[in-house]
């Protein structure tokens, strides 16, 4: 199943997307693609009756949400690809490293990101987003971590270099937090449609030039072990989002410039889809 919200700024609409690529509307099942609404799916997987007892809606023309409603917590895992650990200069992490995003950061996969105000900085990190779908504290082992997770969706952990590691105080949401700063989607996409977390494709663009291009197979991590790691420290809650680290091909790498008025990020990973985002001034 994929799932999306369509519409302007605080007034999407849920909808759901069938492999041949009809849209259905959600509108009579849910108000929103929330916390509440993946709670009941993860509870009663039927809760969207087959295709033809939806009405179908055309989207044609209009705005692409992230296609979750505004989540609880944003949780990021650092440094979790060994070539990116080495890039930046760090030994790859015995445990996870955990870090916030502010959640009013996440926005569509088509809307501008802005550069900030001061900033030289800016860079751009394709990562595998798991949604909670379930609420997960204290899981016996990461093999339970599947019965908690929503599904998949592309997200651009977008930062600003000399905010996280040069005027941070020695933590990094400062250089994470900036507005606009996750593009997330187009589509949530259950486990059951996603296939391996472990094997998935991930690459990244700049002016349509490669810039990451690496596999889920090379975390240090996996998700199943960040979901039953960060069980046993805090409570996830449904909606809550994991971005689950980024591979090496970064500007932070010092081979590519960082990111300008006018340049074009897009980011994607097989079977989750593709991102196009404007950077403009803030």
């Amino acid at each position: 199943m994929r799932l999306m919200r369509i519409g302007e700024p605080g007034h999407e609409r849920p909808v759901a997307v069938c492999p041949e690529g009809r849209h259905y509307d959600l509108s009579g099942i849910t108000d929103d693609i929330d916390g509440a609404f993946l709670a009941a799916l993860a509870d009663n997987p039927h809760l969207i009756p087959a295709e033809p007892k939806l009405p179908e809606t055309d989207i044609t023309g209009q705005r692409v949400g992230a296609p979750v409603a505004r989540p609880s917590a944003l949780l990021c895992i650092g440094q979790n690809y060994a070539a990116h650990a080495a890039e930046s200069g760090a030994e790859p992490p015995k445990q996870p490293i955990l870090f916030y995003k502010s959640p009013n950061t996440v926005v569509g996969p088509y809307d501008d990101v802005l550069i900030p105000r001061g900033s030289k900085k800016t860079d751009w990190e394709v990562e595998l987003a798991v949604v909670i779908g379930r609420r997960a504290s204290y899981l016996d082992s990461p093999a339970d971590a599947a019965a908690h997770i929503a599904g998949y969706a592309v997200s651009n952990d977008v930062s600003e270099r000399a905010f996280q590691l040069e005027e941070s105080g020695g933590q990094w949401s400062k250089g994470k937090s900036c507005a606009t700063f996750n593009p997330l989607g187009p589509v949530l996409v259950t486990p059951d449609e996603a296939g391996d977390p472990q094997r998935l494709r991930l690459r990244s663009f700049v002016n349509a030039q490669p810039r990451q291009d690496s596999s889920t197979a090379d975390m240090i991590f996996s998700v199943a072990h960040l979901v039953h790691h960060l069980s046993q420290y805090l409570v996830l809650e449904p909606g809550d989002i994991i971005n689950t680290g980024t591979p090496q091909g970064v500007a932070l790498s010092g081979r590519f410039p960082y990111l300008a008025e006018g340049d074009v990020m897009e980011v994607e990973i097989s079977g989750l889809g593709r991102q196009r985002s404007l950077c403009r001034p803030a």
